[in-house]
């Protein structure tokens, strides 16, 4: 089966809203490392070596991108968009995010902001399509 164009984009939300967990197994392996305590879940996360604290740091941040990504597909989607600009874009989000835990995992500053600006940049690619089509059918 080959998806269509805006299947793609409604995948990439998906997948997209996958990656938002995936680091925080990373923090559930430290957690039961150092000892999980129930009691005080948000003071443990002092106690995690610094890879499981930059990896619940990576899993705070997926979130915040994830709406906005998350918005910008979906009204891609409405809008019809089936580009391969607006899939290539929804694509690269997925990549870049999935790339940007493990840069964020194991400290490479560098590689991770080129992560952030690559996924942030897509979402606005999203925005950007879905306005053109939406003021061009005005017109």
């Amino acid at each position: 089966m080959n998806p269509t164009g805006s299947a793609i984009l409604l995948y990439a939300v998906v997948a997209a809203a996958i990656l938002v967990y995936l680091p925080f197994l990373v923090v559930g392996y430290a957690r039961v490392q150092v000892g999980n305590d129930n009691s005080a879940p948000r003071a443990m996360f002092d106690k995690l070596p610094p890879y499981a604290q930059r990896a619940n740091w990576a899993h705070q941040n997926s979130f915040e991108t994830f709406i906005i990504f998350s918005a910008a597909a979906l009204i891609a989607y409405i809008t019809g968009q089936s580009s391969s600009v607006a899939i290539g874009a929804a694509i690269a989000f997925v990549v870049a995010r999935a790339f940007y835990s493990l840069f964020y995992i194991f400290n490479i500053p560098l590689a991770r902001s080129l992560m952030f600006a690559i996924g942030s940049l897509s979402s606005f690619t999203l925005f950007f399509l879905s306005l053109l089509t939406v003021s061009s059918s005005v017109n």
